[in-house]
């Protein structure tokens, strides 16, 4: 008679710790798909208000009026325009402060968008750290996961009179079942972080780009 090799009857009849690490696992792929799903969203959703933001910026230079309808809107206006608000009301506030020094307003204006830069890029690289380490670590954990499960099938050889491929194969089998799920978990936690990590990066140049083109003109208007 064959042995069900099925892999519902194979994670049935793993060991508790074999079985304790591919919940594990399960878990694990679980999380990465729900961060992988928000962070898509997220990172799309910025991506659009930065392209509508940087439209509004450059067809509008009523600074004064955008700085306006930021502050006005009803629905969030994106990560760039935060950081063209903190900027503009930095610089606002130091043009009534110190009227008479355009570097010093220039300057907090920078500080301002810098500051608001990093909270943006922190929202945004939330949840990388996670990704990066379930790709780096699942496979690992499925590899204990197997190691263990072999052992104990050639373990159970020592009480078979006659050894063979039919009497370990379903013990290796289903070792190798937590292999399969490691991979399952991490290959996708990869993809997603190298994809995600290139969009961000690509965000942050826009952003760091756009601080340098706001920084001269408000060095302009301050003279």
């Amino acid at each position: 008679m064959n042995a069900d090799l099925s892999i519902l009857t194979l994670v049935a009849e793993a060991s508790l710790l074999v079985q304790c690490v591919m919940a594990l696992l399960l878990v694990i792929s679980l999380a990465s798909w729900t961060a992988i799903f928000r962070k898509f969203f997220t990172v799309r959703s910025a991506r659009i208000a930065t392209d509508r933001f940087e439209d509004e910026f450059w067809k509008d230079r009523d600074l004064g009026h955008l700085y306006q309808q930021i502050r006005d809107a009803k629905r969030d206006p994106g990560s760039l325009a935060r950081i063209f608000e903190a900027g503009m009301s930095e610089f606002l506030k130091s043009r009534q402060q110190k009227p008479g020094d355009p570097s010093a307003m220039v300057e907090g204006a920078q500080r301002a968008m810098r500051a608001a830069y990093q909270r943006e890029m922190d929202m945004l690289e939330s949840s990388l750290a996670f990704l990066a380490s379930a790709g780096s670590v699942s496979p690992y954990i499925g590899l204990f996961g197997t190691v263990w499960g072999i052992m104990n099938a050639f373990r159970g050889l020592a009480n078979v009179q006659q050894a063979t491929l039919a009497s370990v194969a379903p013990g290796i089998a289903e070792a190798l079942v937590a292999t399969a799920i490691g991979l399952f978990a991490a290959i996708p936690a990869v993809v997603a972080y190298n994809r995600f990590a290139h969009d961000i990066d690509r965000l942050s140049g826009r952003f760091d780009s756009f601080m340098e083109e706001f920084s001269n003109i408000l060095q302009r208007q301050s003279k």
